[in-house]
């Protein structure tokens, strides 16, 4: 069985963790074809995995994302040691979600976030992606925390 193949068979599909891995797709589809907010919610509801995930969680997310995308890049620029368009974009998409879990849904556990974007990396992410992304998140959100203080 490739890589590949492996990757799409472990889609759970279900609760906050498949919520992500189908944002993470809609999200990289976004990002190769420009599609706007309601095009894209659109599409989901044709998606089979659909009906098995956190709805109302899902478009809340993907609505975050989508309207706060440039403070969203500007935070994860601050932690990256390359331009963010140098990012691929499954990478970009894992970070966009983490970051704006962390920035709008404190009832989240930061560790589940890092968590989850940490899976989804080596899930749908290039290989050795996940620490790097782990890196730029857990920078993040120390920064983050200090902020708050």
């Amino acid at each position: 069985m490739s890589k590949k193949s492996e990757k799409y068979e472990r889609f759970s599909g279900k609760g906050r963790t498949g919520t992500r891995q189908l944002l993470l797709q809609v999200l990289y589809q976004h990002q190769m074809n420009q599609d706007d907010l309601e095009t894209l919610l659109n599409q989901s509801l044709k998606i089979k995995e659909f009906s098995r995930i956190d709805q109302d969680y899902y478009q809340i997310l993907l609505s975050e994302v989508l309207e706060n995308q440039s403070q969203i890049e500007e935070i994860i620029t601050k932690h990256l040691d390359r331009p963010i368009d140098q990012i691929d974009p499954i990478e970009k998409a894992i970070m966009w979600i983490a970051v704006s879990e962390i920035l709008f849904h404190p009832d989240v556990p930061v560790s589940v976030v890092i968590n989850e974007a940490v899976e989804l990396a080596k899930l749908f992410g290039a290989e050795g992606s996940f620490q790097y992304i782990n890196a730029v998140i857990d920078a993040f959100q120390h920064a983050h925390s200090q902020e708050g203080k």
